[in-house]
């Protein structure tokens, strides 16, 4: 896609959500499109190509999203999201020449084609998106859902071996066996409820807790790692060690009864592109959940495979909507090439003593993944199958 349309539209998608709507009495003459009980998209009277901005004006008494499509294509070209009740709302857009309709949606409103508007000429306008077909999302549900699986059969087989090294009072072999378990735990990409309770009850942190590392809700990966880092004995350590392997076991059946709808997990999953790493750079790249192992730099190797994952199975998506993918594969490479500089032939370097060149470094590329990854979300969180 080109980068003026990528803007235009990740713009348009953004203003539904969080933009401010305008009094009635100070709706604009020009480029109104009026949204009203009985019609979608009427009023567009300017038909010029060009880079514009559309007035959305809903005139109906509820809440609606309005989308700019090609009426050849189906190729989307804007997409307004909660647009309330007698506002209205700017949808910047980029159109060339060709023929155009609104579409028109809600939940009490049903939903609604406008005519077709025809822009003459022969001008070039922006490149629109196409919108995700029923086999292309039930094809990256499918994908997602088996790489958390094979992900969850390997955190299961690993945390029972290292149940299994506490119980015989085997610690050094405990603390050796711990990072694998997590950090296949980690890969699985799991951020903000992926897994409902499982997530606190397998890697949570005392954050927050009433006695924090000494609280009996302190419970899961990080639990262990406190433990078998500040001198518990197998004795203390074996209960949080079988519960463990009883709830990532119990996760690993559940797992397929929990998985969204197919249009679900396409938004969630571009959601986690972001969110896990957003997620790594606070606990991990901080330090701030080290909690004896000295191994939040290679906790954050795992986040960033587990980004890398699911761009894969969105990648035939992203490459007709994206055009800074590239740039975001080679800051996620650098960022990857970074972090990975602090494993040594005796283990992990502690984020905490890093050089302060190698941190300004890592959050520079952190920040620049961050950021390319941030219009991911929103190209897919309204996204409806189409046949």
């Amino acid at each position: 896609m080109a980068g003026a349309t990528s803007s235009l539209l990740v713009a348009g998608l953004v203003a539904g959500c969080s933009g401010s709507p305008r009094a009635e009495n100070a709706t604009p003459a020009k480029n109104v499109i009026t949204v009203s009980g009985a019609t979608c998209g009427a009023g567009w009277q300017d038909l010029s190509p060009g880079v514009q901005t559309l007035q959305i004006h809903n005139t109906s008494a509820v809440v609606v999203e309005v989308t700019l499509v090609s009426s050849s294509t189906g190729a989307i070209y804007a997409r307004l999201e909660g647009i309330g009740p007698r506002t209205t709302r700017a949808m910047p857009v980029d159109v060339g020449s060709g023929s155009y309709a609104f579409e028109c949606f809600g939940s009490s409103y049903g939903y609604r084609v406008s005519r077709t508007v025809r822009i003459p000429g022969h001008v070039r306008g922006g490149v629109g998106i196409m919108p995700v077909t029923t086999p292309s999302m039930n094809t990256v549900a499918s994908e997602s859902e088996a790489y958390v699986a094979r992900g969850l059969g390997v955190v299961a087989r690993l945390t029972t071996v290292l149940a299994a090294e506490i119980r015989a009072g085997r610690l050094a072999a405990a603390r050796a066996a711990w990072l694998p378990a997590h950090l296949a735990w980690e890969r699985l990409g799991s951020a903000y409820g992926m897994f409902s309770s499982f997530d606190a009850e397998i890697d949570g942190t005392p954050f927050g807790l009433s006695g924090g590392a000494h609280s009996h809700a302190f419970t899961g990966f990080y639990r262990l790692e406190y433990g078998l880092w500040h001198g518990q004995s197998a004795a203390e350590l074996t209960r949080p060690a079988e519960e463990l392997a009883v709830a990532v076991h119990e996760l690993k059946t559940s797992w397929i009864g929990m998985a969204l709808p197919p249009d679900q997990t396409l938004g969630d999953l571009a959601l986690r592109t972001h969110e896990i790493l957003e997620h790594a750079m606070r606990f991990q790249l901080s330090g701030q959940a080290n909690f004896g192992s000295g191994t939040t730099m290679a906790t954050a190797a795992a986040n960033i495979d587990a980004t890398l994952a699911q761009l894969k199975i969105l990648h035939p998506l992203l490459t007709t909507r994206y055009h800074d993918l590239p740039a975001l594969y080679r800051w996620l490479g650098r960022l990857r090439q970074l972090v990975n500089q602090a494993k040594t032939s005796h283990g992990w370097i502690p984020a905490s003593r890093l050089s302060t060149t190698r941190r300004e470094q890592i959050d520079a590329a952190a920040g620049q993944a961050l950021e390319l990854l941030d219009p991911i979300p929103v190209m897919f969180e309204a996204e409806r199958p189409v046949p």
